[in-house]
């Protein structure tokens, strides 16, 4: 693309600035425009970006009336992402929208058909699978250099449950379904889910040990089994320090990579402290081969990509498929903890969701 796309965004809240952040440094997009019910908000997000020539609009009805930008990014909370996708829409703008695609599957199966119904796209923020780790241990799965994948371990933890209050919005089961499950194990699920192939079903298991006595459980182990015949496990616990793991194990070689989570909110830096190695053949720990990981961006990169569906009327990895086959996974384990960990088709989840 010679020229960026200008975009604007709806929701100017702390991740609209994270996004805008990020777009400083693309070549391929530019967030010129805005707008919050807030106009307390719309000033003071006009004036923090106004080097990026960052206009605030008065309306929805007015931004999505600029014929200048091609597609509009949501980071209003999840469930509002169904009526603000149908707008966006409805003005013939392409869509981004952040993870996860909506608060119900049912939306978001709804937001993936606007595709059809209004010849748009629809991007899902995704962006852990644009990790540099994760994309070099998809390339190496597709290049064949780790042989026939069995098993594959993702842990994604924080200490988030021992620093819960009433007055936070994850304490309630109602909006944090499963603590952990639906606010970190997501992320991994559609991780494991790109680097596995198609999903058939989810067992889970889940337990509350935070001392604070939230409603969410704050523990979770959910497997997976895949059509193909690999398995994975799923771990999230939300009372220790941070991790990011993830590990994939072939008949030629394993591969771990692991994140300083301490630096997610700069992913620019993220390869300077990650760790990434192979083990080939027969070889034990001690001769893994270390990998460099290079410099990368997963903000600006799902941005980015975000420019190239607007242009090509495509979107090969974050696309509105992928994000409920996410939700599908998340909701197919909590309805599993239900049933007391049998396994649950997410066909079946799928399905039920069509029908809502």
């Amino acid at each position: 693309m010679s020229e960026p796309i200008n975009v604007g965004i709806v929701g100017l809240g702390r991740w609209a600035k994270v996004l805008t952040r990020a777009a400083r440094a693309s070549t391929s997009i530019r967030i010129v425009t805005g707008y919050s019910r807030s106009q307390e908000k719309r000033d003071a997000f006009q004036a923090e970006f106004a080097d990026t020539g960052f206009k605030s609009a008065a309306t929805m009805e007015a931004m999505l009336a600029d014929p200048s930008i091609k597609g509009v990014i949501i980071t209003v909370p999840n469930e509002q992402h169904l009526p603000v996708a149908e707008q966006i829409a409805k003005a013939g703008k392409h869509i981004y929208t952040e993870k996860p695609i909506a608060a119900e599957l049912s939306d978001g199966l709804k937001i993936e058909a606007l595709q059809k119904q209004y010849g748009v796209t629809v991007t899902v923020g995704h962006s852990a699978r644009l990790l540099a780790g994760v994309r070099m241990m998809k390339e190496k799965i597709d290049a064949g250099e780790l042989g026939r994948v069995g098993f594959i371990e993702a842990n994604f933890s924080n200490e988030r449950a021992l620093e819960l209050t009433p007055q936070t919005w994850r304490w309630y089961k109602d909006r944090a379904p499963g603590g952990p499950l639906s606010q970190l194990a997501v992320h991994m699920f559609d991780i494991v889910h790109l680097l596995g192939g198609d999903v058939s079903q989810v067992s889970s298991i889940a337990s509350k040990l935070s001392p604070v006595g939230a409603e969410v459980d704050d523990q979770s182990m959910s497997l997976v089994k895949f059509g193909n015949g690999t398995i994975a496990y799923v771990g999230t616990c939300w009372t220790s320090p941070g991790i990011f793991s993830v590990r994939v194990f072939g008949s030629k070689g394993l591969m771990h990579y692991e994140v300083d989570f301490g630096t997610w909110d700069t992913p620019s830096n993220l390869h300077k402290t990650s760790a990434l190695y192979i083990q080939r053949g027969k070889d034990c720990y001690g001769k893994r081969e270390d990998l460099t990981i290079p410099a990368s961006d997963m903000f600006r990169d799902e941005l980015e990509q975000f420019a190239q569906s607007c242009v090509t009327g495509t979107v090969p990895m974050l696309s509105a498929h992928n994000g409920n086959v996410a939700i599908a996974m998340m909701n197919a384990a909590l309805k599993s903890i239900d049933r007391n960990g049998a396994l649950v088709a997410v066909d079946e989840v799928m399905e039920a969701a069509r029908k809502a």
